[in-house]
């Protein structure tokens, strides 16, 4: 990795220099925009839209769009006005719990590393910030952007994960939050047991990105020739009549796809619409051999098992 960024954790009176990192990448397959008769690259040319002329890259200035149509012009000079630090410093604001700051401010994460005279503080910051089980709330100012950030510990290494200001995050306003929609605790409780059902540690590991793959096969055999097949369609179920029957088979569904125990399959197949039926055989063949006899004895048992499916 190369480091894209140079500058110093400020603690207190502590100053720990570090280099940043950009903790992760994009993957995704990259491609050119070409001429589909000869594969020749695409270009743009930068063309005023008034005088119709190619304007340089150095008479290219940024404009902000009033709601009237006309345009405010900012130059360089304008930019270093602005109150945007240049210490190239991440300013230690304060600690919290992690739990204390929503996802979904988090926008992009860095790695950090100290310098070689800056090793020690950094260890000693990192152990004492690990042990509190809190991060760290900071400030920093990146590519020509302040962004509050949060300092946490991950594998040893300080992640810094700048954050969305709060006028950046927008409120669901969805009309179906104000509607009394009822839910009913026989279906809230199978939607708890599914939940529970498809429990387990997440590994990262477990997941691919299907399309990437595919997209890439496909590359790889246009570089080849050889012919591209698809691969057959997966057999869709048929639609649940209601809410409550589609909960109750994907819990058994997933009971069958994680491997659940054999008594759990078991359960399932007694709980299942087909387990009534063998009951219900067996009560007709009593009574075609035995008219007089008591039907209500052999239904106990059918009623003890819809009572576990319910």
């Amino acid at each position: 990795m190369r480091s894209i960024w140079k500058g110093a954790i400020s603690f207190g009176l502590v100053t720990i220099p570090v280099k940043l990192y950009s903790a992760t990448e994009q993957r995704d397959v990259a491609f050119h925009q070409v001429h589909r008769e000869d594969g020749g690259r695409i270009k743009y040319k930068r063309v005023c839209t008034v005088d119709g002329e190619e304007v340089p890259y150095s008479d290219i200035a940024k404009g902000f769009e009033l709601p009237s149509g006309e345009m405010v012009i900012l130059t360089d000079e304008d930019f270093a006005d602005l109150p945007l630090s240049t210490s190239r410093r991440i300013d230690v604001l304060q600690f919290v719990e992690q739990d204390d700051v929503d996802a979904i401010y988090f926008a992009k994460s860095y790695y950090l590393e100290p310098d070689a005279q800056g090793a020690k503080p950094y260890v000693l910051l990192r152990d004492a910030l690990e042990s509190s089980g809190q991060v760290a709330i900071v400030k920093v100012a990146l590519r020509q952007r302040e962004s509050l950030a949060t300092l946490r510990v991950r594998e040893g290494v300080f992640v810094l994960e700048t954050m969305l200001w709060p006028d950046e995050v927008r409120t669901p306003d969805f009309p179906f939050l104000e509607e009394d929609i009822e839910v009913r605790t026989q279906e809230l409780t199978m939607a708890t047991s599914l939940i529970e059902s498809m429990e387990g540690e997440f590994d990262p590991s477990e997941y691919k990105d299907a399309y990437r793959e595919a997209l890439q096969q496909v590359i790889d055999a246009k570089v080849e020739g050889r012919e591209v097949t698809r691969p057959a369609e997966e057999a869709g179920e048929e639609p649940a009549a209601d809410l409550l029957s589609a909960l109750r088979a994907s819990v058994e569904a997933a009971k069958k796809s994680r491997g659940g125990k054999g008594g759990a399959d078991k359960g399932g197949a007694d709980k299942g619409g087909g387990g009534k039926k063998p009951a219900a055989r067996r009560s007709s063949a009593k009574a075609s051999e035995k008219q007089d006899a008591k039907a209500g004895a052999k239904k106990p048992p059918a009623k003890s098992r819809g009572r576990k499916s319910a």
